[in-house]
């Protein structure tokens, strides 16, 4: 998915954002902007995908600032929101397709920089896919001998986990995280940091810092293993936004909200739709 003109505005505050959570110098920060602005002119292009531009804007705040995860502290008060709102939905997906795929999704809610009543409310409302390919993810599954789950932000991770353990139902599940930290995605080293790695099945990395993946960064393991997967799930709007850039191949199910304009118009649906595809 290329970008569209209104992303350039979104990468700026993207920008905004980072520097401010990577240092609380004023002096520094303000350098920070100034470089980030000068390489978001350079680089912006609707012949590009956002995350082509947003990944060397993340690289080069955390260089000038010498911070290697400015969303560190975001990323821990995200699963205690996750927390906060699991409690509140008070019931267990167990045991249903559909119902895991919803639990999942109401992850993709969570935003830091919202109201907590805001989200809470949102988690807790209806979910009602705009796309809606659950029969034929269910067909994809039958005879499938190797499942990859993309996972996307640190708040999702508990909301993911009925999802996963349903699918490795019907064949073992690699979860797949980022191999270093770019703005609030799970990592390896979080998901050792806050006790979560014991809960998972096999975890593998992108081998990237890319939101989404640019296959032309990740690593060959991960590549390897992409290719070779029979079903892909991928969590999240980066992913819609890196792998729409790839051909169809009828093996990967895309679940995510549609927080943007741009990508609720690439799909086709209105804004906060919730979507849940093959491709």
């Amino acid at each position: 998915m290329k970008a569209a003109e209104e992303c350039r505005y979104c990468l700026e505050g993207l920008l905004r954002q980072a520097a401010g959570l990577a240092t609380e110098e004023p002096d520094l920060r303000a350098k920070v902007i100034a470089e980030g602005l000068l390489l978001l002119d350079r680089e912006f292009s609707t012949d590009k995908t956002s995350i082509a531009v947003a990944t060397p804007l993340h690289r080069l705040v955390r260089a000038l600032t010498g911070n290697p995860d400015p969303y560190r502290g975001i990323k821990e008060a995200e699963l205690e929101i996750a927390a906060k709102v699991r409690r509140s939905l008070g019931h267990n997906p167990d045991g249903d397709l559909r119902q895991c795929l919803v639990f999942a999704v109401r992850g993709n809610s969570i935003d830091f920089f919202k109201d907590l009543k805001e989200i809470m409310g949102a988690m807790a409302g209806p979910v009602d896919f705009t796309i809606d390919d659950t029969v034929k993810l269910e067909g994809k599954l039958q005879g499938a001998k190797d499942i990859l789950y993309l996972a996307d932000n640190a708040g999702e991770e508990p909301f993911d986990l009925p999802l996963v353990r349903w699918l490795g139902n019907y064949a073992p599940v690699t979860y797949v995280v980022k191999e270093s930290p770019v703005q609030d995605d799970i990592t390896i080293s979080d998901l050792e940091r806050f006790g979560m790695m014991q809960e998972l099945p096999r975890v593998i990395s992108t081998g990237t810092d890319t939101p989404g993946v640019d296959m032309g960064m990740a690593s060959p393991e991960f590549k390897a293993e992409f290719a070779a997967a029979d079903l892909v799930l991928a969590k999240g709007m980066g992913y819609w936004e890196t792998l729409s850039e790839l051909p169809a191949r009828g093996k990967v199910f895309h679940l995510l909200k549609a927080k943007c304009r741009p990508v609720a118009d690439s799909l086709g649906v209105a804004l906060d739709s919730y979507a849940a595809f093959l491709r």
